[in-house]
């Protein structure tokens, strides 16, 4: 294939890259711009293809997951995920086996579990959010730092 045929997709990848702005395509454009170099070099059209996909799909598995997580970086956490790893206040005794638990955060009732289930939590104890089940938040009581 001809080097202008690859710079071709590669403006198209660009061009949908940048209307999405959602890491649709941009791997697939590094995989033509190589073909295109491969195929400038004189490589034949089985190697461009070959080189095309090979870097694609490398560039897909090994740089998406920086990109996203650079790319979320700073979002802030929102609705009930930005419940984990904040402290609430017990105002009913938590007891897995008994089926029994309640903490109050910001004002709002959440049934509350521990992670294991032989623990009790006593009431006007601080805990902090560890995870989210359904509509139970489980919890794990703060440690009490001695002075």
């Amino acid at each position: 294939m001809e080097p202008f045929i690859w710079l071709a997709l590669l403006a198209v990848l660009l061009v949908v890259e940048a209307v999405t702005a959602g890491l649709t395509t941009i791997w697939f454009a590094g995989g033509a711009l190589i073909a295109a170099v491969a195929s400038y070099s004189g490589a034949g059209v089985l190697m461009q293809w070959i080189l095309f996909l090979c870097v694609s799909l490398l560039l897909l598995i090994f740089t998406r997951p920086l990109a996203v997580r650079y790319m979320n970086k700073g979002v802030a956490k929102t609705n009930v995920n930005s419940l984990v790893g904040q402290k609430a206040v017990v105002i009913r005794e938590i007891d897995n086996l008994a089926q029994t638990g309640q903490v109050r955060i910001s004002d709002i009732e959440w049934m509350a579990r521990t992670p294991l289930d032989g623990e009790k939590i006593p009431e006007n104890a601080v805990v902090v959010i560890k995870e989210i089940q359904g509509v139970k938040l489980i919890v794990e009581k703060v440690k009490e730092v001695k002075e």
